[in-house]
């Protein structure tokens, strides 16, 4: 199975992974050249990792001002500003009420009913 992510940010760049062999090729292409590399699934499993884990730093360095949006316009994968990192799993919208579904950083989920034109402040916008 081939999975390429074209250019979404405006960088020109493209980045593509593809089964080869025992191996999984991960291939960038962008405004500077190209960049490929063959590794085992394993270690393509590390890079993924390794990736996501410089983004979330990335997006937390970011000294960006909370944003404020109605609970029935959040969307999963919103986290919400506060002490605790508190993430949306889901979002069930019932007239007038917001069934948010959070998801802590410990890993525990629950289901809070809010006024769907209730302010939520959030730390980074899905």
């Amino acid at each position: 199975m081939k999975s390429e992510i074209e250019d979404t940010d405006g960088q020109g760049a493209i980045l593509g992974v593809t089964p080869v062999g025992a191996g999984v090729e991960v291939r960038v292409a962008g405004p500077s050249g190209e960049f490929s590399l063959v590794c085992t699934p394993a270690r393509a499993r590390e890079l993924a990792a390794a990736l996501a884990r410089a983004a979330d730093e990335t997006e937390s360095a970011q000294p960006a001002a909370p944003v404020t949006v109605k609970a029935g316009e959040l969307r999963r994968g919103d986290v919400r500003d506060g002490d605790r990192v508190m993430t949306v799993e889901a979002v069930r919208v019932d007239g007038a009420t917001a069934h948010v579904t959070w998801k802590s950083g410990a890993g525990r989920s629950w289901t809070q009913g809010y006024d769907a034109d209730a302010e939520i402040t959030l730390r980074r916008r899905a």
